[in-house]
């Protein structure tokens, strides 16, 4: 209904979208590279998973965020609307009783 505004939110939300994509990455690139795996590449994978994790929480959160954000506006708008609408209707019912 409303253009939405640009807010820093673009910003964070593609920070943690390059995150996600560094993760799966990483741990491509570790699975690829390592044949037998030793202890030092179970850790890798591991941190790999909790970046990948944390990042994908990020993401979710902060685009919930824009959309509430963005829902909260839209239902002020339109009660602003509403209550212009309603003063107007009221305006020109009265004039026409006063003929």
């Amino acid at each position: 209904m409303y253009p939405e505004t640009k807010t820093d939110t673009l910003a964070i939300m593609m920070f943690n979208l390059v995150g996600v994509a560094a993760a799966y990455v990483l741990l491509a690139a570790s699975l690829w590279l390592s044949p037998d795996v030793p202890l030092a590449t179970k850790g890798y994978w591991g941190m790999a998973v909790l970046l990948l994790t944390l990042s994908l929480v990020n993401f979710v959160r902060y685009r919930m965020d824009n959309q509430a954000r963005n829902d909260r506006i839209n239902r002020i708008e339109e009660a602003k609307n509403e209550k212009i609408l309603e003063g107007y209707v009221g305006d020109s019912f009265s004039d026409d009783k006063d003929k």
